[in-house]
């Protein structure tokens, strides 16, 4: 390593303190007597080091901090990486360089548009006196020009061959460039002396200047923190044996530039390989900890930096590795969330769901990249369909060659053979990932829907499931992809008991992002069910609707747990539980009911003979709104109900309440009826209970105090055809009742109440709609020229005071 490229000026770093604290203006000329030639770069800096001897035992009680006070009072520069300043070189000796700047013959400035790149100081205008760029290497002394007579803001550089003079418009901006000039010089030097190190416990010393010169330059730049960064990830992406100190000894030199910038992605790699090889370092929970914090506080997109997405899992998988395994990942997620019921981060929890993910597809990833002969989910379906068209949708390469084939029955006409027994299992190593495959004749799960199901499109689990070549799918994960596993599900089931987070994590998992490989893995679909219970468990709509898929066609959780789903492993607890919240809240439709019977008819009955009461009422539901068409079933379903004492009590209970509605029918009564104002749900349920009401068309419930709730006795009114709910608290979920059930329904006054778009919407299925008040509602212009397309027969209709208006 030559001298001229390893030397650095004692005076350089007392200059610029003393213009950090006195803002540059009047500098002497004795701080200048020390030029770059009087001081080795590779020298020991000021600051103290850790004993060398020492190191080991520094590092098993952890990492070596120094401390670190950048000049915070005085001037703040911004990097100058360009600019204009007049020029004039002097190739004279040094020695008569005071009598010169004095001198009336120095006349000839030349103005320039200066440049500082990484390796000189060059001219967008290459003529006169910086025809040639100046190289960094070759600016031996660096000063501030400031006695009697100099030159009015003026650098001085000094090269071989004399001197060049820089004057600026002003001392803040001369100052600007002398810093500048110094940093880019300082680092050129640090680059050439890092890119083929020799010894590293000197590269050592070097690496530790460089962070310490970073963290005390009076300039105000990211590039500050990020060149060096940028410099040492080159470093270490060039030499990859480094010894397992040797990687503790700079993760611990540069860890004050990692508080406030991301690591670059080589960095990452370096860090990611740490963790892997020594995830019980110190190393990991000092320094590692902050910079992990910030960029799950900070990351915006782990998409553009993959890397700092895959440091922070290795980081969580060394934190499990500790003695106190899953409590130190705990009281880390904890640490993210704060000690407050709120955090206080947005970006914390979507990052941290992003990595989750990521880990979690990486134990399948050997699985799924080897799907080049498996059936497309398109074939999966339509092989669902047409069994009889091609052979059972199992992967070809998932058979052992010369396992023989099982003895078939006949079977009828339309019907692929059923073996007589089952085949013994297939064991398949594919790379890392063990897949055995299982056969079983059981295709009940696909029949419960009984004679309600009609023909609808079955879904990719449906298929996946009622196959009768298939029909179970165990994947054996090795060690390692089960500890990940393991971790990153737990960390999904800590997120999903903070309130404030589960409504964002429901709706990041409502799409279902998890490969299919993953959904027939009992494992992980057991450990997943912890957080879709927390889902189900949750009052709030925002989060137990999203157990239901996003889009029709669709499978969600709901489907997937229920039972027959490929994730149930229960009687039916599970969904028992998804559908008490859901038809606890505006699901209580006649859609919902529908696609119940459509698809988990059986389930429902099943539940229901075992007494369970949500699916009681289930039933009931169905039977009430003449969901069920077919007798044969309505009959199965009473047979149920029956079978069970609170089955019993319900279905007595529906029968009377149809009683009471053809005897309120036949009857007749007052056609008009006023309720008096401050009236509540109670109220009316005790006035329309206490006489017949069939004839009432007329019904004023303005300026009372109802709510949704008494649309459950609004729908018990067939001849209702003019309904006033001004100024109540009727809203959405009574909206989406009235109509699926007063089809007559012709003028409707919503003036003054909650109502909103989501509830707005469902009244285009009332097509006998002639006169609607919709004034000082949450209306939008969108929602009111679809009701209007949607409404043939509307002719007066109120929007004052909304958005529409």
């Amino acid at each position: 390593m030559s001298s001229g490229s390893v030397r650095l000026a004692a005076g350089i770093h007392i200059s610029m303190d003393f213009n950090s604290c006195g803002g540059g203006s009047e500098l002497h000329n004795n701080h200048y007597h020390h030029t770059e030639e009087s001081k080795p770069l590779l020298g020991e800096m000021s600051t103290p080091t850790p004993p060398e001897g020492n190191n080991n035992n520094k590092m098993g009680a952890g990492p070596y901090r120094r401390t670190l006070i950048p000049s915070s009072t005085g001037m703040r520069y911004k990097l100058l990486q360009e600019g204009d300043a007049q020029v004039c070189v002097v190739k004279h000796p040094r020695t008569f360089l005071s009598k010169l700047l004095t001198s009336k013959f120095l006349r000839r400035w030349e103005p320039h548009h200066l440049t500082l790149t990484d390796c000189s100081l060059a001219s967008a205008t290459p003529l006169g006196y910086m025809e040639t760029p100046l190289s960094y290497s070759s600016i031996e002394d660096l000063q501030l020009l400031s006695w009697d007579n100099a030159p009015k803001y003026c650098l001085q550089l000094s090269f071989p061959g004399g001197t060049i003079l820089l004057q600026a418009a002003n001392s803040y901006v001369r100052d600007q460039w002398f810093h500048s000039l110094q940093w880019k010089k300082k680092l050129y030097k640090y680059r050439k002396v890092l890119t083929k190190p020799s010894r590293w416990e000197v590269v050592l010393k070097e690496i530790r200047a460089l962070v310490e010169l970073a963290l005390t330059s009076p300039l105000q730049d990211d590039s500050i923190h990020q060149a060096p960064l940028h410099i040492i990830s080159t470093l270490l992406a060039e030499n990859t044996n480094l010894s397992p100190q040797e990687h503790e000894n700079i993760i611990v030199a540069i860890a004050p530039l990692l508080e406030n910038n991301p690591p670059p992605p080589d960095l990452c790699e370096f860090f990611c390989k740490h963790c892997r090889e020594r995830p019980r370092s110190m190393v990991v929970i000092e320094v590692f900890t902050p910079v992990v914090q910030r960029i799950l506080k900070h990351n915006m997109d782990f998409g553009k930096c993959p890397r700092l997405r895959l440091f922070t899992q290795e980081y969580i998988l060394a934190l499990n590795e500790l003695n106190a395994g899953m409590e130190v990942v705990k009281k880390f997620i904890q640490s993210m969330h704060g000690l407050t019921g709120q955090c206080p981060h947005p970006r914390v929890l979507p990052n941290l769901v992003a990595v989750c993910l990521a880990a979690i597809y990486s134990c399948y990833e050997e699985f799924i990249n080897s799907r080049d002969n498996s059936p497309s989910l398109k074939e999966i379906r339509n092989g669902c369909q047409q069994q009889s068209d091609r052979r059972p949708t199992l992967p070809l390469r998932l058979l052992r060659p010369g396992t023989p084939t099982p003895p078939t029955t006949p079977s009828p006409p339309g019907q692929s053979p059923l073996p007589l027994s089952p085949p013994p299992a297939s064991v398949v190593n594919s790379s890392e990932v063990l897949v055995e495959l299982e056969r079983n004749n059981n295709v009940a799960n696909s029949r419960l829907k009984g004679p309600a199901g009609g023909h609808s499109e079955p879904n990719l689990i449906d298929c996946l499931l009622g196959s009768p070549a298939l029909s179970a799918l165990t994947i054996q994960l090795p060690a390692q992809a089960n500890r990940v596993l393991r971790c990153f599900a737990l960390i999904l089931k800590m997120l999903s008991d903070y309130d404030d987070w589960r409504p964002a994590l429901a709706s990041l998992l409502q799409p279902i992002p998890f490969p299919k490989e993953a959904l027939a893995h009992a494992k992980f679909t057991k450990e997943l069910k912890y957080v879709i219970q927390r889902f189900a468990e949750d009052p709030r709509q925002e989060v137990h609707s999203c157990l239901l898929s996003v889009r029709s066609g669709k499978d969600g959780w709901f489907q997937l747990y229920s039972p027959g789903g490929v994730a149930c492993d229960d009687d039916g607890e599970l969904f028992a539980s998804m559908v008490h919240i859901l038809m606890g809240s505006c699901y209580k439709t006649k859609k919902f009911l529908l696609s119940l019977a459509e698809n988990k008819l059986g389930p429902c009955m099943l539940l229901a003979l075992r007494a369970n009461q949500t699916m009681v009422e289930i039933l009931c539901l169905m039977l009430e709104y003449n969901i069920i068409e077919n007798k044969d079933t309505q009959l199965q379903i009473i047979s149920t109900l029956e079978s069970t004492q609170v089955g019993r009590t319900l279905y007595e209970q529906l029968c009377e309440r149809q009683r009471e509605l053809r005897e309120l029918q036949r009857k007749g009564g007052p056609t008009r009826l006023t309720l008096p104002s401050k009236s509540t749900d109670a109220d009316l349920a005790r006035l329309l209970s206490s006489g017949s009401f069939g004839n009432l068309e007329n019904l004023s419930l303005a300026f009372t105090n109802v709510t949704s709730a008494c649309a459950e006795q609004l729908i018990k009114l067939p001849s209702l055809k003019q309904l006033n709910l001004w100024s109540t608290q009727f809203g959405d979920a009574g909206l989406r009742l009235l109509s699926e059930h007063l089809a007559c329904l012709q003028v409707l006054n919503l003036c003054e109440t909650p109502v909103t778009d989501a509830g707005l919407m469902a009244l285009s299925s009332m097509k006998s709609l002639c006169s609607l008040n919709m004034n000082s509602t949450k209306l939008s212009a969108d929602t009111y020229e679809d009701l209007k397309a949607k409404l043939p027969n509307l002719k007066e209709v109120d929007i004052r005071y909304t958005e529409a208006w």
